[in-house]
Protein backbone atom coordinates (compact mmCIF):
# COMPACT_ATOMS: atom_id res chain seq x y z
CA UNK A 1 0.00 0.00 0.00
CA UNK A 2 1.31 3.48 -0.88
CA UNK A 3 1.13 5.94 2.01
CA UNK A 4 -1.18 8.90 1.56
CA UNK A 5 0.76 12.09 2.28
CA UNK A 6 -2.41 13.97 3.18
CA UNK A 7 -2.75 12.38 6.58
CA UNK A 8 -2.48 9.24 8.71
CA UNK A 9 -4.03 5.97 7.66
CA UNK A 10 -6.77 6.37 10.27
CA UNK A 11 -7.61 9.39 12.42
CA UNK A 12 -10.16 9.91 15.19
CA UNK A 13 -10.68 13.53 16.18
CA UNK A 14 -12.95 14.72 18.98
CA UNK A 15 -14.52 11.25 19.16
CA UNK A 16 -16.57 10.22 22.16
CA UNK A 17 -19.05 7.45 22.88
CA UNK A 18 -21.74 7.87 25.54
CA UNK A 19 -23.89 5.11 26.95
CA UNK A 20 -26.75 5.76 29.37
CA UNK A 21 -25.40 9.16 30.36
CA UNK A 22 -21.92 7.73 30.95
CA UNK A 23 -18.97 8.50 28.71
CA UNK A 24 -17.20 5.25 27.86
CA UNK A 25 -14.77 6.63 25.29
CA UNK A 26 -13.19 10.07 24.95
CA UNK A 27 -10.55 10.66 22.26
CA UNK A 28 -9.50 14.25 21.56
CA UNK A 29 -7.25 12.84 18.83
CA UNK A 30 -5.82 9.46 17.91
CA UNK A 31 -3.85 8.87 14.72
CA UNK A 32 -2.77 5.52 13.29
CA UNK A 33 0.15 6.02 10.94
CA UNK A 34 0.66 4.15 7.67
CA UNK A 35 2.38 0.81 8.18
CA UNK A 36 2.54 0.95 11.97
CA UNK A 37 1.16 -1.41 14.57
CA UNK A 38 -0.55 0.54 17.33
CA UNK A 39 -1.15 -1.52 20.46
CA UNK A 40 -3.98 -0.28 22.66
CA UNK A 41 -3.67 -1.78 26.13
CA UNK A 42 -5.89 -1.31 29.14
CA UNK A 43 -7.80 -3.20 31.83
CA UNK A 44 -11.19 -4.79 31.27
CA UNK A 45 -13.86 -2.14 30.89
CA UNK A 46 -11.44 0.56 29.73
CA UNK A 47 -13.22 0.97 26.38
CA UNK A 48 -10.81 -0.99 24.16
CA UNK A 49 -13.41 -2.97 22.22
CA UNK A 50 -15.59 0.14 21.83
CA UNK A 51 -12.59 1.94 20.35
CA UNK A 52 -11.96 -0.88 17.90
CA UNK A 53 -15.61 -1.00 16.81
CA UNK A 54 -15.57 2.76 16.21
CA UNK A 55 -12.33 2.57 14.19
CA UNK A 56 -13.72 -0.41 12.27
CA UNK A 57 -16.89 1.55 11.40
CA UNK A 58 -19.05 -0.95 13.25
CA UNK A 59 -20.24 1.58 15.83
CA UNK A 60 -21.14 5.22 15.29
CA UNK A 61 -19.60 7.54 17.88
CA UNK A 62 -21.82 9.94 19.79
CA UNK A 63 -19.77 12.81 18.42
CA UNK A 64 -16.54 13.46 16.55
CA UNK A 65 -14.98 12.74 13.18
CA UNK A 66 -13.14 9.80 11.64
CA UNK A 67 -10.71 10.19 8.74
CA UNK A 68 -9.45 7.46 6.41
CA UNK A 69 -6.26 8.16 4.42
CA UNK A 70 -6.72 11.91 4.65
CA UNK A 71 -10.44 12.01 3.84
CA UNK A 72 -13.34 12.41 6.31
CA UNK A 73 -15.46 9.29 6.64
CA UNK A 74 -19.10 9.86 5.68
CA UNK A 75 -21.93 8.30 7.67
CA UNK A 76 -23.96 7.08 4.69
CA UNK A 77 -24.42 3.31 5.01
CA UNK A 78 -23.43 2.50 1.41
CA UNK A 79 -20.16 4.42 1.65
CA UNK A 80 -19.37 2.96 5.06
CA UNK A 81 -19.78 -0.54 3.62
CA UNK A 82 -17.28 0.26 0.87
CA UNK A 83 -14.75 1.44 3.44
CA UNK A 84 -15.31 -1.59 5.67
CA UNK A 85 -14.27 -3.77 2.74
CA UNK A 86 -10.87 -2.09 2.87
CA UNK A 87 -10.47 -3.26 6.47
CA UNK A 88 -10.32 -6.63 8.19
CA UNK A 89 -11.22 -7.39 11.80
CA UNK A 90 -10.20 -10.37 13.92
CA UNK A 91 -12.19 -10.83 17.12
CA UNK A 92 -11.41 -12.70 20.32
CA UNK A 93 -13.81 -15.45 19.22
CA UNK A 94 -12.89 -16.68 15.71
CA UNK A 95 -16.53 -16.64 14.42
CA UNK A 96 -15.88 -19.21 11.70
CA UNK A 97 -18.61 -20.44 9.36
CA UNK A 98 -19.67 -24.10 9.29
CA UNK A 99 -17.59 -24.98 6.27
CA UNK A 100 -14.02 -26.09 5.67
CA UNK A 101 -10.98 -24.17 6.81
CA UNK A 102 -10.11 -23.19 3.23
CA UNK A 103 -13.73 -22.15 2.67
CA UNK A 104 -13.54 -19.84 5.68
CA UNK A 105 -10.23 -18.31 4.66
CA UNK A 106 -11.46 -17.67 1.13
CA UNK A 107 -14.91 -16.38 2.07
CA UNK A 108 -13.99 -12.69 2.05
CA UNK A 109 -12.27 -13.01 -1.32
CA UNK A 110 -15.35 -14.73 -2.76
CA UNK A 111 -17.63 -11.96 -1.48
CA UNK A 112 -15.31 -9.42 -3.10
CA UNK A 113 -15.55 -11.16 -6.45
CA UNK A 114 -11.96 -12.39 -6.65
CA UNK A 115 -11.60 -15.00 -9.39
CA UNK A 116 -11.39 -18.64 -8.41
CA UNK A 117 -7.78 -19.20 -9.52
CA UNK A 118 -6.47 -16.14 -7.71
CA UNK A 119 -8.61 -16.96 -4.69
CA UNK A 120 -7.18 -20.48 -4.52
CA UNK A 121 -3.60 -19.22 -4.79
CA UNK A 122 -3.99 -16.66 -2.02
CA UNK A 123 -5.86 -19.02 0.29
CA UNK A 124 -3.16 -21.68 -0.07
CA UNK A 125 -0.44 -19.08 0.57
CA UNK A 126 -1.95 -17.86 3.82
CA UNK A 127 -2.91 -21.31 5.06
CA UNK A 128 0.75 -22.20 4.68
CA UNK A 129 1.94 -18.95 6.29
CA UNK A 130 -0.11 -19.71 9.40
CA UNK A 131 0.90 -23.37 9.45
CA UNK A 132 -2.55 -24.82 8.83
CA UNK A 133 -2.29 -25.97 5.19
CA UNK A 134 -2.77 -29.56 6.37
CA UNK A 135 -6.15 -28.53 7.84
CA UNK A 136 -7.52 -27.00 4.62
CA UNK A 137 -10.32 -29.54 4.20
CA UNK A 138 -11.16 -29.96 7.88
CA UNK A 139 -14.54 -28.59 9.05
CA UNK A 140 -13.89 -25.39 10.97
CA UNK A 141 -15.96 -26.54 13.97
CA UNK A 142 -13.46 -29.36 14.55
CA UNK A 143 -10.49 -27.02 15.08
CA UNK A 144 -8.77 -26.39 18.40
CA UNK A 145 -8.80 -22.86 19.78
CA UNK A 146 -5.33 -22.09 18.45
CA UNK A 147 -6.10 -23.58 15.03
CA UNK A 148 -9.36 -21.64 14.79
CA UNK A 149 -7.62 -18.36 15.58
CA UNK A 150 -4.94 -19.10 12.97
CA UNK A 151 -7.72 -19.64 10.42
CA UNK A 152 -9.33 -16.38 11.48
CA UNK A 153 -6.05 -14.49 11.09
CA UNK A 154 -5.43 -16.10 7.68
CA UNK A 155 -8.93 -15.03 6.61
CA UNK A 156 -8.00 -11.44 7.50
CA UNK A 157 -4.50 -11.37 5.96
CA UNK A 158 -5.64 -12.99 2.70
CA UNK A 159 -7.71 -9.86 2.00
CA UNK A 160 -4.59 -7.66 2.02
CA UNK A 161 -6.54 -5.05 4.01
CA UNK A 162 -5.48 -1.43 4.22
CA UNK A 163 -6.37 -1.49 7.92
CA UNK A 164 -6.12 -4.59 10.12
CA UNK A 165 -7.98 -4.50 13.46
CA UNK A 166 -7.27 -7.14 16.11
CA UNK A 167 -9.54 -7.41 19.16
CA UNK A 168 -7.75 -9.50 21.82
CA UNK A 169 -7.21 -12.39 19.40
CA UNK A 170 -5.09 -14.41 21.85
CA UNK A 171 -7.20 -14.01 25.00
CA UNK A 172 -8.79 -17.47 24.86
CA UNK A 173 -5.59 -19.38 23.98
CA UNK A 174 -3.41 -21.42 26.31
CA UNK A 175 0.02 -19.88 27.09
CA UNK A 176 2.10 -21.99 24.63
CA UNK A 177 -0.34 -21.34 21.74
CA UNK A 178 -0.47 -17.66 22.61
CA UNK A 179 3.30 -17.29 22.77
CA UNK A 180 3.80 -19.05 19.43
CA UNK A 181 1.11 -17.05 17.65
CA UNK A 182 2.31 -13.72 19.04
CA UNK A 183 5.80 -14.47 17.71
CA UNK A 184 4.51 -15.42 14.27
CA UNK A 185 2.23 -12.40 14.07
CA UNK A 186 5.10 -10.13 15.09
CA UNK A 187 7.12 -11.39 12.11
CA UNK A 188 4.20 -11.09 9.68
CA UNK A 189 3.35 -7.53 10.68
CA UNK A 190 6.98 -6.49 10.30
CA UNK A 191 7.16 -8.17 6.89
CA UNK A 192 3.86 -6.94 5.44
CA UNK A 193 3.89 -3.46 7.04
CA UNK A 194 0.13 -3.82 7.50
CA UNK A 195 -1.41 -0.81 9.24
CA UNK A 196 -2.71 -2.46 12.41
CA UNK A 197 -4.59 -1.57 15.57
CA UNK A 198 -4.24 -4.29 18.19
CA UNK A 199 -6.21 -4.07 21.45
CA UNK A 200 -5.42 -6.23 24.45
CA UNK A 201 -5.39 -6.27 28.24
CA UNK A 202 -2.06 -8.13 28.20
CA UNK A 203 0.93 -5.82 28.65
CA UNK A 204 3.46 -8.31 27.27
CA UNK A 205 1.46 -8.79 24.06
CA UNK A 206 1.04 -5.05 23.61
CA UNK A 207 4.73 -4.29 24.05
CA UNK A 208 5.80 -7.22 21.85
CA UNK A 209 3.62 -6.27 18.86
CA UNK A 210 3.29 -2.49 18.95
CA UNK A 211 5.55 0.04 17.25
CA UNK A 212 3.64 2.40 19.53
CA UNK A 213 1.63 1.63 22.65
CA UNK A 214 -1.43 3.56 23.83
CA UNK A 215 -2.55 3.00 27.43
CA UNK A 216 -6.33 3.33 27.65
CA UNK A 217 -7.68 3.99 31.14
CA UNK A 218 -11.35 4.78 31.86
CA UNK A 219 -12.05 5.49 28.20
CA UNK A 220 -9.19 7.96 27.66
CA UNK A 221 -5.65 7.64 26.31
CA UNK A 222 -3.48 8.13 29.40
CA UNK A 223 -0.22 7.86 27.45
CA UNK A 224 0.95 6.97 23.95
CA UNK A 225 4.50 6.41 22.76
CA UNK A 226 7.10 3.79 21.93
CA UNK A 227 7.12 0.61 24.06
CA UNK A 228 10.37 1.82 25.64
CA UNK A 229 8.90 5.21 26.53
CA UNK A 230 5.64 3.90 27.96
CA UNK A 231 7.22 0.97 29.77
CA UNK A 232 10.12 2.84 31.32
CA UNK A 233 8.90 6.43 31.51
CA UNK A 234 5.19 6.31 32.44
CA UNK A 235 3.43 9.66 32.47
CA UNK A 236 1.41 9.13 35.65
CA UNK A 237 1.03 6.96 38.72
CA UNK A 238 -1.92 5.14 37.10
CA UNK A 239 0.08 4.29 33.98
CA UNK A 240 3.08 3.23 36.09
CA UNK A 241 0.96 0.79 38.07
CA UNK A 242 -0.72 -0.59 34.96
CA UNK A 243 2.49 -1.18 32.98
CA UNK A 244 3.92 -3.21 35.84
CA UNK A 245 6.29 -0.95 37.76
CA UNK A 246 6.32 -2.79 41.07
CA UNK A 247 8.46 -0.40 43.09
CA UNK A 248 6.56 2.88 43.21
CA UNK A 249 7.68 5.06 46.10
CA UNK A 250 6.37 8.39 47.36
CA UNK A 251 9.22 10.86 47.79
CA UNK A 252 10.28 14.49 48.02
CA UNK A 253 13.04 16.17 46.02
CA UNK A 254 15.78 17.50 48.29
CA UNK A 255 18.06 19.07 45.71
CA UNK A 256 18.75 18.97 42.01
CA UNK A 257 21.66 19.67 39.67
CA UNK A 258 22.44 19.08 35.98
CA UNK A 259 24.02 15.76 36.95
CA UNK A 260 21.57 14.28 39.45
CA UNK A 261 18.64 14.80 41.79
CA UNK A 262 18.55 13.80 45.45
CA UNK A 263 15.22 12.43 46.66
CA UNK A 264 14.03 11.59 50.17
CA UNK A 265 11.96 8.41 50.39
CA UNK A 266 11.09 7.72 54.03
CA UNK A 267 14.51 7.58 55.74
CA UNK A 268 16.31 6.78 52.48
CA UNK A 269 18.18 9.18 50.21
CA UNK A 270 18.11 8.18 46.56
CA UNK A 271 20.00 9.63 43.63
CA UNK A 272 18.19 9.85 40.29
CA UNK A 273 19.36 11.02 36.87
CA UNK A 274 16.27 13.20 36.60
CA UNK A 275 15.19 16.80 36.93
CA UNK A 276 12.81 18.36 39.41
CA UNK A 277 12.25 21.21 41.85
CA UNK A 278 13.38 21.22 45.47
CA UNK A 279 10.51 20.18 47.81
CA UNK A 280 8.49 18.80 44.88
CA UNK A 281 6.41 15.74 45.84
CA UNK A 282 7.12 12.90 43.42
CA UNK A 283 6.65 9.24 42.66
CA UNK A 284 9.90 7.31 42.20
CA UNK A 285 9.51 4.43 39.73
CA UNK A 286 11.91 1.47 39.59
CA UNK A 287 11.42 -1.58 37.39
CA UNK A 288 12.18 -4.93 39.03
CA UNK A 289 14.58 -5.98 36.26
CA UNK A 290 16.77 -2.93 37.01
CA UNK A 291 17.45 -4.00 40.61
CA UNK A 292 20.53 -6.06 41.47
CA UNK A 293 20.76 -8.16 44.63
CA UNK A 294 24.07 -8.36 46.52
CA UNK A 295 24.57 -10.85 49.36
CA UNK A 296 28.38 -10.79 49.44
CA UNK A 297 29.82 -7.88 51.43
CA UNK A 298 32.97 -7.99 49.28
CA UNK A 299 31.08 -6.99 46.13
CA UNK A 300 30.82 -3.26 45.47
CA UNK A 301 28.64 -1.87 42.66
CA UNK A 302 29.70 1.27 40.71
CA UNK A 303 30.19 4.27 42.96
CA UNK A 304 27.28 6.31 41.61
CA UNK A 305 24.72 3.56 42.19
CA UNK A 306 22.15 3.56 44.94
CA UNK A 307 22.96 0.77 47.42
CA UNK A 308 20.49 0.02 50.22
CA UNK A 309 20.74 -2.67 52.91
CA UNK A 310 17.67 -4.74 53.65
CA UNK A 311 16.31 -8.21 54.25
CA UNK A 312 14.39 -10.59 52.03
CA UNK A 313 10.69 -10.19 52.69
CA UNK A 314 9.30 -12.77 50.28
CA UNK A 315 9.93 -14.68 47.06
CA UNK A 316 7.44 -15.31 44.25
CA UNK A 317 8.46 -18.02 41.76
CA UNK A 318 7.20 -17.84 38.16
CA UNK A 319 8.80 -20.31 35.77
CA UNK A 320 12.55 -19.70 35.74
CA UNK A 321 12.15 -16.18 37.16
CA UNK A 322 11.73 -15.09 40.75
CA UNK A 323 10.43 -11.81 42.13
CA UNK A 324 12.20 -10.99 45.38
CA UNK A 325 10.63 -8.44 47.73
CA UNK A 326 13.24 -6.78 49.94
CA UNK A 327 12.40 -4.76 53.05
CA UNK A 328 14.64 -1.67 53.01
CA UNK A 329 12.37 0.43 55.20
CA UNK A 330 10.30 0.52 52.03
CA UNK A 331 9.70 -2.53 49.85
CA UNK A 332 11.88 -2.83 46.75
CA UNK A 333 11.17 -5.64 44.26
CA UNK A 334 13.89 -7.30 42.20
CA UNK A 335 13.49 -9.72 39.30
CA UNK A 336 16.06 -12.48 39.23
CA UNK A 337 16.42 -16.20 38.41
CA UNK A 338 15.99 -19.42 40.37
CA UNK A 339 19.69 -20.10 39.84
CA UNK A 340 20.71 -16.79 41.43
CA UNK A 341 18.25 -17.25 44.31
CA UNK A 342 19.85 -20.61 45.04
CA UNK A 343 23.40 -19.27 44.61
CA UNK A 344 22.80 -16.35 46.98
CA UNK A 345 20.91 -18.49 49.47
CA UNK A 346 17.96 -16.12 49.42
CA UNK A 347 15.16 -16.85 51.84
CA UNK A 348 12.84 -14.73 54.00
CA UNK A 349 14.88 -12.84 56.58
CA UNK A 350 18.19 -13.19 54.71
CA UNK A 351 20.17 -9.90 54.77
CA UNK A 352 20.79 -8.55 51.29
CA UNK A 353 21.59 -5.26 49.58
CA UNK A 354 19.67 -3.88 46.64
CA UNK A 355 21.57 -1.81 44.08
CA UNK A 356 20.39 0.19 41.09
CA UNK A 357 21.67 2.91 38.80
CA UNK A 358 20.44 6.53 39.08
CA UNK A 359 19.50 6.19 35.39
CA UNK A 360 17.03 3.39 36.20
CA UNK A 361 14.88 5.69 38.36
CA UNK A 362 12.00 7.51 36.69
CA UNK A 363 10.42 10.42 38.55
CA UNK A 364 6.79 11.52 38.19
CA UNK A 365 5.30 14.63 39.83
CA UNK A 366 2.87 13.51 42.53
CA UNK A 367 -0.64 14.93 42.25
CA UNK A 368 -1.76 16.60 45.46
CA UNK A 369 -4.07 14.38 47.46
CA UNK A 370 -2.46 11.07 46.40
CA UNK A 371 -0.72 8.97 49.00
Amino acid sequence: MIADSRGPALLARGVSVDNRRRRILDLPELAVEHGETLSVVGPNGAGKSTLLRVLGLLETPTRGELWFRGEPIPREHSRLLALRRRMAIVFQDPLLCRTSVSGNVGLGLKLRGVRRGERKRRVEEWLARFGIAHLAKRPAHRLSGGEAQRASLARAFVLQPEILLLDEPFAALDPPSRQALVGELQELLAETHATTVFVTHDRDEAFALGNRVAVLLEGAIAQIGSPEEVGRRPASEAVARFVGIETLLAGRILSTSPEATSIAVEALRLTAAARGRPDEQVWVCLRAEDVSLIADEGIQPPGAWNVIPGAVKGLAFWGTQVRVAVDCGVTVTALTTRLLVSGLGLRPGRPVRVAFSPHSLHVIPRVRGTS
